[in-house]
Order: C-alpha cells, then sequence, then structure tokens
C-alpha cells in the first residue's frame, strides 16, 4: 500500500486498498512470459478473431506460436537477431510476432504504406537475419537491400521459409520464452516527421511494464474484448491494443482497416467491451452518427494525436462517455493516463501511470520522464541518444506542458514547434483549440511562417465547412487569446497532412495553400 506520507502522481490509478509496488510491473520478466502464463490459467476460450471472423483459442495461439518460433530457430535465427515484420492486419501476422518474441528475436515492425526507398533504408539500419512479409514486392525490396542476405518467411505458413539467405538451417537451440526485461524485444523506427527516423530498441521489460501499467489503470480484465481497428506496425495497436490485451489475459476483435459503420454494427453486437482510436476516427465516428453505438462499451481510449476538446466533448454526447485520453511516444509506449474512475478532462492526457516518473524541465516546460517502459537508447545512435537523455537519466521527450492544480498534464506541442514572435512564446496546440471551436472549422493547425517583422508570424491552416470570412476567424480567436496569440495569417486547405496514426505532418505544411 502506498503512504499517504510518499504518495506518488500515478496512486490516483491504483483501486481503493491495492497493494501495487513497481517492481509489479515485471512480474514474470518477459512479455512472452506473462502471456503463456495467462494461456496456461485460461487455456480453452476464444482469445483472438481473425479479419475474416474466425476465432482462434488461447490453446491454439500458444501451440501455433511454439512451432513457428522453433522453425525460426531451425532456420538458423538465434536470440537477438531481427525479424522485420511488414503485413496487413491478420492473425498470421499475430502469430508471427508472439513466435518472434518467444525465440528471443527483436522483431523490426515497418508501415505497409511504405515506399521502396522507405523500406529499404531500415532494412539497412536494422540488419535483420529474416523478413516475414505478405507482398512479393515488399520481399523483393528487403532481398534488394540485403543483397539475398535475409531469408524470406511466408506468413500464410506460420513463418515457413521458401527462400534463405546465407547460413542456411540450423537447431531449435535454446528453450522458448527465455527472454528476460533487460532483452531486446522491438526496434520501432520513429514517424520521422521532423527528420530521419531512429530506431527505438525497446526490451521485453519496456513492453511489459506498460502493458501491465494499463491493465492496472483501465481494470483491464481477462472478460475484456477489444475492438482492434489500429495497425499492427505501431505502438498504439501492437504495444498497447495488443499487448495489453495478451498480458491482461483478454481476447482481441481484429480488423483490417477503420470503417465507421462496421465499428457500430460489432458495438452494437454487444461482442466487445473496448475501443482504441485515434482522433481523426472519433471525428468520423461523430460525423457519420455512428459514434451511439460507443455507448454498449466499458471503455473508449484516445491517442497518437492531440483529441481536442471539443470533440471529446462531442463524442460524450453520443457515446455517453468522455474517451479515455492518454500520452505515450514510441520510446516510452505508455506515460499518462487520465483516471478510469476518476474525473476525465478533455483537453488533458492526466497523470502518470504506475511506475513513471515525469518532470517539466525549462521555461518552456519540456516533458522529461523515466521508469521500466522507458528505452535505454536508439539503435547504432549515440549522437541520438546524447540529445535524448539528461545527465542523470530522464528522457527527453521533446514535448511541452503543464500541469494543473490536481497534478493532469497537457500537452502544449513539439519544442522544435514552438513559436516564438516578437519575443513570445505561442504554443500552435492553445493556439489551434480556440479555433477548432469555430462551428465552421473542421480541422485546424497552427504553425509559423519567418516574418521580418515578428520573427515568426502565427499562421493558421483551416479546413473549413463552407467560406468563412479571415476577420471572423480573427474576431473568434481574439475573444480567448491574447493578440500575441491571435494569428497574423490565415491559409485554407482542403485537407491537413497526416501520417498513418493521424499525427499532422507540420513539415508538409507549405505556403501553397489558399492564404487568406
Amino acid at each position: 500500500m502506498v503512504s499517504a506520507a510518499d504518495t506518488p502522481a500515478w496512486a490516483g490509478h491504483l483501486r481503493a486498498g491495492s497493494d501495487f509496488r513497481p517492481a509489479d510491473l515485471l512480474e514474470d520478466s518477459s512479455l512472452p512470459g506473462r502471456i503463456v502464463r495467462r494461456w496456461s490459467e485460461r487455456p480453452l476460450w476464444a482469445q483472438l478473431q481473425d479479419v475474416d471472423g474466425t476465432w482462434i483459442g488461447s490453446e491454439q495461439l500458444e501451440q501455433r506460436t511454439g512451432r513457428a518460433a522453433r522453425r525460426l530457430r531451425e532456420a538458423g535465427l538465434a536470440p537477438g537477431d531481427r525479424l522485420v515484420l511488414c503485413a496487413g492486419t491478420s492473425a498470421h501476422l499475430v502469430v508471427a510476432y508472439l513466435a518472434a518474441l518467444r525465440a528471443g528475436l527483436v522483431v523490426v515492425p515497418l508501415n505497409t504504406a511504405y515506399t521502396r526507398t522507405e523500406v529499404q533504408r531500415l532494412v539497412r539500419d536494422s540488419a535483420p537475419a529474416a523478413a516475414a512479409v505478405d507482398d512479393d514486392e515488399r520481399a523483393r525490396w528487403i532481398r534488394e537491400a540485403s543483397e539475398g542476405n535475409v531469408a524470406i518467411a511466408d506468413l500464410s505458413l506460420d513463418l515457413g521459409f521458401h527462400t534463405r539467405g546465407q547460413g542456411g538451417a540450423g537447431e531449435s537451440g535454446d528453450a522458448l520464452d527465455a527472454a528476460g526485461p533487460s532483452d531486446p524485444a522491438l526496434l520501432v523506427y520513429t514517424s520521422g516527421t521532423t527528420g530521419q527516423p531512429k530506431g527505438a530498441l525497446l526490451t521485453h521489460g519496456n513492453l511489459l511494464a506498460s502493458a501491465t501499467a494499463v491493465e492496472i489503470a483501465w481494470r483491464w480484465e481477462r472478460e475484456d474484448s477489444l475492438l482492434l481497428a489500429l495497425p499492427l506496425f505501431h505502438v498504439h495497436g501492437l504495444g498497447v491494443g495488443l499487448n495489453g490485451s495478451l498480458c491482461a489475459g483478454g481476447s482481441v476483435v481484429l480488423r483490417s482497416r477503420f470503417d465507421p459503420a462496421d465499428i457500430a454494427e460489432c458495438c452494437d453486437a454487444r461482442t466487445v467491451s473496448m475501443f482504441f482510436g485515434v482522433p481523426t476516427m472519433y471525428q468520423r465516428l461523430v460525423s457519420s452518427g455512428h459514434a451511439s453505438s460507443l455507448r454498449s462499451l466499458r471503455l473508449i481510449v484516445s491517442g497518437s494525436a492531440p483529441l481536442p476538446a471539443a470533440l471529446a466533448e462531442e463524442v460524450a454526447a453520443q457515446a455517453g462517455q468522455i474517451p479515455l485520453e492518454r500520452y505515450g511516444m514510441t520510446e516510452t509506449i505508455m506515460l499518462t493516463s487520465n483516471p478510469y474512475d476518476g474525473p476525465r478532462k478533455p483537453g488533458t492526457v492526466g497523470f502518470p501511470l504506475p511506475g513513471v516518473e515525469l518532470r517539466l524541465a525549462g521555461d518552456a516546460g519540456e516533458i522529461e520522464v523515466r521508469g521500466p517502459n522507458v528505452i535505454a537508447g536508439y539503435y547504432n545512435r549515440p549522437d541520438a541518444n546524447t540529445e535524448s537523455f539528461t545527465a542523470d537519466g530522464w528522457f527527453r521527450t521533446g514535448d511541452l506542458g503543464e500541469l494543473d492544480g490536481d497534478g493532469y498534464l497537457t500537452l502544449n506541442g513539439r519544442s522544435k514547434e514552438l513559436i516564438i514572435t516578437g519575443g513570445y512564446n505561442v504554443y500552435p496546440r492553445e493556439v489551434e483549440e480556440v479555433l477548432a471551436t469555430h462551428p465552421g472549422v473542421r480541422e485546424v493547425a497552427v504553425v509559423g511562417r519567418p516574418s521580418e517583422t515578428w520573427g515568426e508570424e502565427v499562421t493558421a491552416v483551416i479546413v473549413a465547412e463552407q467560406v468563412i470570412p479571415v476577420d471572423e476567424l480573427r474576431a473568434h480567436a481574439a475573444r480567448e487569446l491574447a493578440p500575441y496569440k491571435v494569428p497574423k495569417r490565415f491559409e485554407f486547405a482542403d485537407e491537413l497532412p497526416r501520417n498513418a496514426m493521424g499525427k499532422i505532418v507540420r513539415g508538409q505544411l507549405s505556403e501553397t495553400h489558399r492564404a487568406g
């Protein structure tokens, strides 16, 4: 029991009377260690629904992943070797992922939307021993980048190998599920929205600690069933959705893509209890009239990009609950969350999850964190490690934030996105939140444009429902913002550039929009 005299910030996520200790986050030592224990506790139940509607039981999952893990070993792969996974969502992908972890390999998930150049850049950087793909063209790209030294596995055969790299077949070697907390498990490349992607090397301890923390905070039970329409190449879908479900012993309903009508139909059938999405998904559910189907769920969660407070209120009006907004990143998985039992404050991302420490540094309030969920460093990037970690071991997130009187964190944007105009600091998120409340504004992004007078000029790029006079937008902003924060320039676009997880790619907000 946490003592009242030394209550950590994350204590508000615990159940009353909990005897939780941070060491509990690493019980079972590794992600497969926890999952295998869950399988043994409940061997005969439907755990994974494939995209075609077929259910796979826990005992079948244990057997399939075990066979596939042994195939990886027999193909000559050893613990620590890297395996690229690049395929659409399916049970075969889940089996490949779990098998690789059980065999002690390091999974390198790649976005299926990546071009040849992007795939080959990451293959050369990660130097994988093998790859599992569902597309012959991507397989060819990988072979070219590795000069034929990567073995290609067939996902449809649960990692049966039909081509081999150098080395040939080997022995099954060490026992499965032998990885420890410090052993590498995932090499996930950052989105690269502000520069070249970096490989975040996540350990089994990182994955296990984060999955356990959200299991505790979100009251995740084995009776829960998660409707998972997020892609499995990103830590939101993979590290939170899939890992969290399997670590809690719950079930997962896979979807190959997000479709509002399909989500509503699944919720209306009352076969699922949880849904995780990004803000653009919630926007589409609201605008299509399908958000009301979320009323049947125990929990809805939003992440990967800021959820505008106005949108959170719209969802709540239809779904009967405010989406539980949380905050995390590739290098840390989950960091903070609004509470499950306590007040959910729209526009905030709550307070630290169990085991996470957080502090704000400098005048701008850069968020720094540490905990068992945080990477020890980037893959082969000592330069990035020097920049990203403080001398006393805290990870610099690059995000700016502030804490309210209750300890809830509000994100103000990225440190590199901070606009300095006439000597004043302007946080894009604050201006965006105000402009988003105008009834004619569908989406908005605020950036700084070079200005001889101001240094930077606060500029709003607007996606509008109809023509809006600039004077009207400026007056709307002036009612809520200090004069220096009010955009001096308005531009209009048909849509905002976003990456696969719905984050605005500000570097692509060129000045070719219609100016107002």
